[in-house]
């Protein structure tokens, strides 16, 4: 081993609550303050523009700013018609009350005589208190018909007092015309741009070269900025990320960090489930570093993204907090915040703010600690909003009261630099890259598996310490295991093969209690990744304590567009979008065959353990009645026939979902096939693998059921229970109410099913009403036909698929306003 007095080490508290761990730390290291009473979480949602409302058919791609009197500003673009480039205006609306109202829509440019405005972007000058707003003034070719401009110009305003009368706007032509890239279409954005803590504003602008005709030239997608350091009276262009065919930057957003260097999030251009493309730059602006993927912001459909520095920073006291926004799916669905408190090299809480269609977002902060998130949302168009609404909460409402701004999130973090670690043999080579947390990581070639790396850690205090990986992902990257100690924790296995270009990824390896002082991480090449190599590369190991876990890393899932975890082994897949009900863009089908063609998944395992495999479908007539799944599991292969004739439970970002059973399995990389051995077309869609234990049952009598009203009588005179017995009632008027209150250890989506004893007697309509964490919603059952009987009892009929917060907050209840009999028997909740 290395001598641990060469080795960087980093210790960072954040926030003020005291932990077990961190009682010999004195309360100045901490920045004890007065107590002071956490305010009660609290949320509230106000649409902003709406298409059904108008004057406009769309209104699509906002910018969102608060000026130092709390003054917030929302601009979007109001859309004459369904298209990128075709007539656009920019319209804006203000609040000064923290976003409890505001004023009328006001035309900010307007459209004469066609134009094409777009992409409004704000920057506040927070010293003198005056807020620029960028955008682009886009036109196409003769002979253009696409939805897509050619070229595009950017323009500024400005206001001085708070947003009530803008300046004539400044046209910035020629500005990024030094690049050797063509590029002819600029746009801000969109969002916000950032005052750097010494007072420089910045500004992410992106770009493309034109595409004549059916040109396949390269597009030459990038983004730079544009800086002032004085005030805005001038605009001059910084540097610009270097550009890749790898990472095709679009709609981007800028982030001081702790240390002062900019971050640069990006969608990518090319579209698809994808990673952000992240680069930085230590000079505020004028140069930056090459760009890599990020999977900390996790896999999701490449869109534009919302990006904030939530509090610290540069010289700051404060915790470090990053929020990030974003539509978690593979398709525009499933609007969700997370905040991270390591600069944003890994999220910590998550909380969905909408299941449903989900667009473009962009986040700001009052000075009272609300956040305020401005979305897209609803609607049946997929690349453009019915509505951008406006949502302002707490920060006890994003973390479930995990942190709050009295006490903070009661976290202390210990990062380890990886990048000096030792082998005993192979090749290990210290790659310098600005992307790495500490400018540098440890990259391995191993002669054989079983090869190593291995860093040690000093520890100052005995603790329950989570332990968090940073580490590279590369085309030729292998499958990694990762013990502490030599234990394994319960996140053991890492596939570092790249996503679709190399960068960096995080993962939480788990918790465990550790004693003070030295302690051994150890990185060995297990075999080779989904890409067939097998060299392994490390960056940061970070060893947090806090008083609350961080949200599970339980849910694995791989569709069937993923560049990596799905392939075609044999035959002629055909790819398809004609029957709705996907997970992701589309899917590939089979018609019947003997079995020679063959699709697989590839999910990365964490560990191992037992995980229930969900498969997704679309259901129609033409498909199998007995498509046959095929799962390796530890002890050999179980083949599953579906019948993908029947629909699947709907998921909340996207697919309809069967379970196919629970299996355990290695750590590692686990293999699920689908052939064409089967009497109708096989469907190949997604398929989600869930570590157990994820099961919650009530059943009726025991804790957690009551009967709320009304006589109910009980019997076991039928066969199908669940348990001994059922509660049961005549039609009625719903007076009469029976309750099953399970208790959710930990936020998430959970399919919730019933059990009842089927008869000709029974309802056709038995209303069960389930309260999740959107609301209430009410499922009518056919208690006449029986559920999927279950072997460890029970005949089970689903619900649907809720997002349940933690507590015993979850509530179904049945009533007896049917026409039959209702039966309240069971309840069961299964983790998705």
């Amino acid at each position: 081993m290395k001598d641990e007095a060469r080795v960087t080490r980093r210790t960072v508290t954040v926030g003020l609550a005291a932990t077990a761990a961190l009682a010999a730390v004195p309360g100045s290291l901490l920045g004890r303050r007065p107590a002071v009473a956490a305010p009660a979480p609290a949320f509230h949602e106000v649409a902003l523009w709406d298409s059904v409302a108008g004057p406009r058919v769309n209104y699509h791609v906002q910018g969102l700013a608060v000026l130092p009197d709390d003054t917030i500003l929302a601009a979007a673009e109001g859309r004459y018609e369904e298209c990128d480039a075709g007539p656009r205006e920019l319209v804006l609306r203000r609040s000064t009350d923290g976003g409890a109202t505001w004023s009328a829509s006001q035309v900010l440019q307007p459209s004469v005589g066609g134009q094409s405005w777009g992409n409004p972007t704000f920057v506040v000058d927070r010293t003198a208190g005056k807020v620029f707003c960028f955008f682009a003034l886009s036109t196409r070719l003769p002979g253009n018909t696409s939805c897509s401009g050619d070229s595009g110009e950017l323009y500024v305003t400005s206001s001085v007092d708070g947003g009530r009368q803008w300046s004539a706007p400044t046209s910035l032509a020629g500005i990024f015309d030094h690049f050797p890239y063509d590029w002819a279409m600029h746009g801000p954005g969109p969002g916000h741009g950032i005052q750097l803590a010494g007072g420089r504003l910045l500004l992410q602008v992106l770009h493309r070269r034109v595409i004549v005709g059916n040109s396949v030239a390269e597009r030459n997608y990038g983004v730079s900025v544009l800086y002032s350091d004085n005030g805005g009276s001038t605009w001059q262009a910084g540097g610009a990320i270097p550009v890749s065919v790898d990472y095709p930057l679009n709609e981007s957003r800028l982030v001081e960090l702790a240390d002062g260097r900019v971050l640069v999030s990006a969608r990518a251009s090319a579209g698809g489930n994808r990673q952000r493309i992240v680069s930085t730059s230590a000079d505020g602006g004028l140069t930056w570093a090459a760009p890599k993927l990020e999977g900390a912001t996790g896999v999701f459909n490449a869109v534009d993204a919302g990006l904030l520095r939530y509090s610290g920073g540069p010289g700051s006291d404060e915790v470090d907090r990053i929020l990030f926004s974003r539509p978690d799916a593979p398709v525009r669905r499933n609007m969700t915040v997370s905040v991270s408190y390591d600069d944003a090299q890994s999220f910590r809480y998550h909380r969905v703010v909408n299941p449903g269609p989900s667009y473009y977002s962009d986040l700001a902060r009052l000075s009272d600690g609300t956040i305020i998130l401005l979305y897209g949302r609803d609607g049946d168009i997929a690349a453009a909003p019915r509505r951008i609404v406006a949502a302002r909460f707490n920060v006890e409402w994003l973390t479930r009261g995990r942190d709050n701004l009295a006490d903070g999130p009661g976290l202390t973090q210990q990062h380890r630099d990886l990048s000096m670690a030792q082998a005993p043999r192979g090749t290990l080579t210290v790659v310098s890259e600005p992307t790495a947390r500490g400018g540098a990581r440890a990259s391995f070639a191993p002669v054989a598996v079983g090869d190593f790396i291995e860093c040690a850690v000093t520890l100052p205090q005995a603790g329950q310490y989570e332990v968090i990986l940073r580490y590279y992902r590369s085309p030729d990257g292998g499958l990694m295991t990762v013990a502490l100690d030599g234990q394994s924790l319960r996140s053991s296995a890492v596939d570092t093969t790249a996503e679709s270009a190399a960068g960096y990824d995080v993962v939480n390896l788990g918790r465990t209690q550790l004693a003070a002082g030295q302690h051994v991480l150890r990185f060995t090449a297990a075999g080779p990744g989904r890409g067939g190599g097998t060299r392994i590369s490390v960056d940061e190991a970070s060893f947090v304590v806090a008083s609350s876990p961080a949200d599970p890393q339980d849910v694995v899932t791989v569709d069937n567009n993923d560049a990596l975890g799905f392939r075609i082994v044999s035959g002629t897949w055909g790819n398809s979008t004609g029957v709705a009900g996907t997970y992701g863009p589309s899917y590939r089908h089979h018609a019947a065959g003997t079995g020679s063609s063959v699709v697989r998944w590839q999910p990365p395992l964490p560990g191992q353990g037992r995980y229930e495999v969900w498969v997704s479908y679309t259901a129609h007539p033409n498909r199998a009645t007995n498509a046959p799944y095929v799962v390796t599991h530890l002890t050999g292969s179980t083949t599953v026939r579906v019948n993908q004739r029947v629909a699947g439970t709907p998921g909340p970002g996207g697919g309809e979902w069967v379970s196919i059973g629970s299996f355990t399995f290695p750590a590692g990389l686990a293999r699920i096939e689908l052939t064409d051995n089967a009497n109708g077309y096989v469907v190949a869609d997604a398929v989600r693998l869930v570590r157990e234990p994820a099961e919650i049952t009530v059943d009726n009598g025991t804790a957690g059921f009551t009967l709320v009203s009304g006589t109910w009588g009980r019997s076991a005179a039928l066969a199908g229970t669940y348990g001994a017995d059922y509660y049961r009632h005549p039609a009625g008027t719903g007076s009469s109410v029976a309750r099953w209150q399970p208790t959710i250890p930990t936020a998430g989506y959970h399919l919730v099913e019933v059990a009842y004893a089927a008869h000709e007697n029974r309802a056709s309509d038995a209303p069960f009403t389930i309260t999740h964490e959107f609301g209430t919603t009410t499922v009518r059952i056919d208690q006449r036909v029986a559920g999927t009987p279950d072997p460890r009892g029970g005949n089970w009929a689903r619900l649907g698929i809720f997002a349940f917060d933690p507590g015993s907050g979850a509530k179904v209840e049945l009533n007896d306003d049917a026409n039959g009999y209702v039966i309240a028997d069971a309840v069961r909740l299964r983790r998705f």
